[in-house]
C-alpha cells in the first residue's frame, strides 16, 4: 500500500472514528449529565458548544440555529481529533501500543487542549479549576476516546 493510500484510510478512519466518538460523547452527556446529575436538560446538549465558544448571549439570539452551530462546532473537532489520532495510530501500533491505553491518556490532554481553548475564546466558561468540572470533563472525554481509538484501531487493521 502506498503512503498516499493509507494517508487516505487513515484519513476516512478517523473521519469516521470521530464522528462514532462524537456519538458516544454525546450518549454519556445525556444519560449522565442531563439524566443522572441534572447539569442541563437533555435538549440543551447540541448548543452546549456554542455557548462554551461564542458565550451564552449569542446562543441565546441564535436560538433554535445555537443547536445546528454546536452539531457542527462539536462534530467538526470530533473528526478533527479522530484524523490525529488516525494518523498517528499506525506509529504507536508499530511500537507495542495499545488503542485503549493511548485513549485514555489522550483524553485528559484532549480536556485540556479545548478548555484552554474556549477560555481563551471567550470570558463565558465554567470554572476550569474546580475539581468536579476536571473530573468531570475528562470522564466524559473517555467516552470519546475510547470508542474514536478503537474504531481507528478496527478500521486500520
Amino acid at each position: 500500500m502506498t503512503t498516499s493510500t493509507s494517508r487516505a484510510n487513515a484519513i476516512q478512519a478517523g473521519l469516521g472514528a470521530g464522528l462514532f466518538g462524537g456519538v458516544a460523547i454525546w450518549l454519556y452527556e445525556a444519560v449522565v449529565w442531563a439524566g443522572i446529575q441534572h447539569l442541563m436538560p437533555i435538549t440543551a446538549i447540541p448548543g452546549n458548544a456554542t455557548g462554551l465558544v461564542f458565550g451564552h448571549a449569542i446562543k441565546q439570539a441564535l436560538g433554535i440555529w445555537a443547536d445546528g452551530l454546536g452539531l457542527v462546532i462539536h462534530f467538526g473537532f470530533a473528526m478533527v481529533w479522530g484524523v490525529a489520532f488516525a494518523l498517528v495510530w499506525p506509529h504507536l501500533r508499530r511500537r507495542g501500543w495499545e488503542a485503549t491505553l493511548v485513549a485514555l491518556c489522550m483524553a485528559p490532554i484532549l480536556w485540556v487542549c479545548m478548555h484552554v481553548a474556549i477560555a481563551l475564546a471567550g470570558h463565558e466558561h465554567p470554572d476550569y479549576l474546580d475539581p468536579q468540572i476536571i473530573i468531570g470533563g475528562i470522564f466524559s472525554h473517555i467516552f470519546y476516546t475510547v470508542p474514536m481509538a478503537l474504531r481507528v484501531k478496527f478500521r486500520l487493521a
